[in-house]
């Protein structure tokens, strides 16, 4: 019976470790007094993407980091820096990833022109095999041609037992 007892209270303990295994929700956003600078905080909040979310701009993800990261560019704006050392700052902390619009460079070519590459690496190879599958049909031959004139002609035919007056 104790052993049961042990199983059932261990089973419970798994069951509900989840919950607790759960991230704390962030401490609420404390905006700037200045309103101005808020706006500028907020503008850039958008063009920024939760490094955990990835598909969501910093200002709109629940994430604890993407709090962090509001926070961090809340300090910043009322530190007097620009939006562009802001930006370089979450680039040289978390990449280029970070940013929505990241810099056209050379490591992130691929990341601007790959798409627009592949789709034309696929086109022309559409295109290629499209003209390559233009083959010309053998002429027929004059064994062929009589047959053919034989059917058309509708010596060949037999009536269709299930044709209407109306269809012959």
């Amino acid at each position: 019976m104790k052993r049961v007892l042990l199983i059932a209270i261990a089973a419970l303990g798994l069951i509900g470790s989840p919950v607790f295994a759960q991230e704390p929700p962030p401490a609420p956003d404390r905006p700037l007094p200045d309103a101005a600078q808020e706006a500028r905080a907020q503008a850039l909040f958008d063009g920024i993407r939760c490094v955990v979310c990835q598909h969501e701009a910093i200002a709109d993800s629940p994430a604890v980091i993407a709090a962090d990261m509001r926070q961090l560019v809340r300090e910043q704006v009322a530190a007097g820096r620009t939006d562009a050392q802001i930006e370089q700052d979450l680039v040289r902390r978390y990449g280029d990833f970070v940013l929505f619009q990241p810099p056209v460079r050379l490591g992130t070519w691929l990341l601007w022109f790959g798409p627009v590459a592949l789709m034309a690496a696929v086109l022309a190879l559409l295109l290629l095999r499209s003209r390559g599958r233009r083959a010309e049909a053998a002429p027929l031959t004059a064994e062929e041609e009589a047959r053919l004139a034989d059917i058309v002609a509708g010596d060949g035919l037999r009536p269709d037992p299930d044709a209407k007056p109306s269809d012959h």
